[in-house]
């Protein structure tokens, strides 16, 4: 097996054990925010400050390949980017209910920090994808001019 496919296949395995991780933190978010505020039950997940962290660790370790951004990048790319790009967007919006709720009810604050950089950790990976796959990432073009009819 050549060098190449088998770094591909380490980082598409890499990827998948991620998401998975990450998936499995979200059902972990979703039975917390949707038990009552000052309820608890034996086994109840948690989110806690190493989950953050963790989520900082596989920022910093795939933005060690990319390029510095200078300007902004449309969503897009492959699909698999475009998947996370599309992840990253709900994500936010995600955030936003959370801090939302929070103004009505206790939330853990660990709980939107951990949801705050999942999806900088999304958008991150994405690039990450779009570079591994070879795929072009295109910027944002500030006062590009319209087509003449």
């Amino acid at each position: 097996m050549n060098a190449d496919v088998v770094e591909e296949y380490a980082a598409a395995v890499q990827l998948e054990d991620e998401l998975r991780w990450v998936q499995n933190k979200l059902f972990d978010v979703g039975s917390i925010l949707a038990t009552a505020p000052g309820q608890t039950f034996k086994n109840m997940p948690q989110v806690a400050a190493q989950d953050v962290t963790r989520l900082e660790k596989l920022i910093d370790r795939c933005q060690k390949d990319l390029e510095p951004l200078k300007e902004f990048i449309l969503p897009g790319g492959g699909k698999v980017s475009g998947f996370l790009h599309q992840a990253r967007t709900v994500c936010r919006r995600a955030e936003r209910l959370c801090v939302t709720l929070s103004k009505t009810e206790p939330v853990d604050s660990t709980i939107i920090k951990f949801v705050n950089r999942l999806s900088d950790a999304l958008f991150v990976l994405a690039r990450w994808v779009a570079k591994t796959q070879g795929e072009p990432e295109f910027l944002w073009e500030r006062n590009v001019a319209k087509k003449s009819e």
